[in-house]
């Protein structure tokens, strides 16, 4: 499968996501987690608060996606984005939201897993692309959420996914460089 099919999949899928009653099933929701219904703290990821919320999402996942396409391979590339789900899910269970929809916090450790491989193979701008994002995220945490994505979005930006999202996705690239040279060494011996 290409890229691309892949990418019209996701936004099939997210847009799917999106309708009333399977959104009211798949949101984030700390009561209904805590009730037991555990499969939130992934698929809130795939919802949004609104159709522009999910289209600016989808359109920032194909930008991010084609901008590391060098590094995608898509059946890691998958796992990358549920465990980025889980993370970011589970690291929203320490903040004090009570309900979270959105993929910013996948797509914040997207962004920052690229800029990690990106780096490792000496890609020009990756370490300022690496700065750009740290400056970003620690501005959020520092000063709030944009004010006009709050518009946009009908909410509260989830500065929590974001930061959860960008530290996992840029952990998970050193973990696997890490990985990868270990291997590499014991295979040398």
């Amino acid at each position: 499968m290409s890229l691309r099919i892949y990418l019209i999949l996701a936004a099939l899928l997210l847009a799917i996501t999106q309708l009333p009653a399977i959104q009211a099933w798949l949101a984030w929701d700390r009561q209904a987690i805590q009730a037991g219904e555990m499969w939130r703290i992934l698929t809130g990821n795939l919802t949004h608060t609104n159709w522009p919320h999910m289209l600016m999402n989808t359109l920032a996942l194909a930008i991010i996606s084609f901008i590391f396409r060098a590094h995608v391979h898509l059946k890691s590339y998958t796992t990358l984005i549920l465990g980025l789900s889980a993370v970011v899910g589970i690291a929203i269970l320490a903040s004090d939201i009570h309900w979270y929809a959105g993929l910013s916090g996948v797509l914040h450790g997207l962004f920052a897993w690229g800029v990690v491989k990106d780096i490792q193979a000496r890609q020009k701008g990756g370490w300022l692309l690496l700065l750009g994002l740290g400056v970003k995220v620690g501005w959020e945490q520092v000063v709030g959420g944009s004010a006009s994505s709050e518009a946009l979005i009908g909410a509260r930006v989830a500065i929590e996914a974001h930061l959860a999202g960008a530290l996992a996705g840029g952990l998970i690239a050193l973990g696997c460089i890490i990985w990868k040279h270990q291997i590499q060494r014991s295979d040398s011996i």
